[in-house]
């Protein structure tokens, strides 16, 4: 059994499943569950039509000074700043760790280095499953394979003139 794309719901399978069925074949059912994608999203039944994308107004001052929610931590510095650590040492080392403790709940440091959304850590990606991978990894340029012709290539393993250099070692 061969398949030429990654499996990423039962609609791709076709008949497959109910023939594993009909002739007593567990192992390739049971496989070809396994190389269906775990996550929901990409399910056929769950594929419904596109509607419009509502936009929602997530900077709602008023609605975080009614819920007493502190205000909104940064994601991401404006601007990279390599230096931190050596602030945060000099900090610590002057006036101590729990004034470093209490600047950093009065003013947070981000979370992240860059500030760009579509970054995504390459240990994340690589700890993906291979559908999700190739989702991300849509947008990559694939460099082609060269072809290798291996009729030409056995032609010249039956060259002599290949094998001199080691004929000349053994004498």
């Amino acid at each position: 059994m061969q398949l030429e794309n990654i499996l990423t719901n039962e609609m791709q399978l076709g008949n497959q499943l109910s023939l594993c069925v009909a002739q007593n074949r567990r192992n390739d059912f049971s496989i070809l569950l396994a190389m269906l994608s775990k996550d929901a999203l990409d399910f056929s039944q769950f594929h419904l039509p596109q509607s419009d994308p509502q936009s929602f107004d997530n900077k709602d001052t008023n609605l975080r000074l009614l819920l007493g929610a502190a205000t909104e931590q940064k994601l991401a510095p404006s601007e990279y700043n390599m230096l931190i650590g050596k602030e945060n040492a000099k900090i610590i080392q002057n006036q101590g760790i729990d004034q470093f403790k209490l600047m950093n709940c009065l003013s947070p440091e981000p979370l992240a280095i860059r500030d760009d959304l579509s970054h995504i850590n390459s240990q994340i990606i690589d700890n993906c499953e291979l559908s999700v991978r190739k989702r991300i990894q849509s947008n990559d340029i694939q460099l082609s394979q060269n072809q290798m012709n291996a009729v030409d290539f056995y032609n010249q393993l039956q060259e002599p003139k290949l094998y001199e250099p080691l004929t000349l070692l053994q004498a």
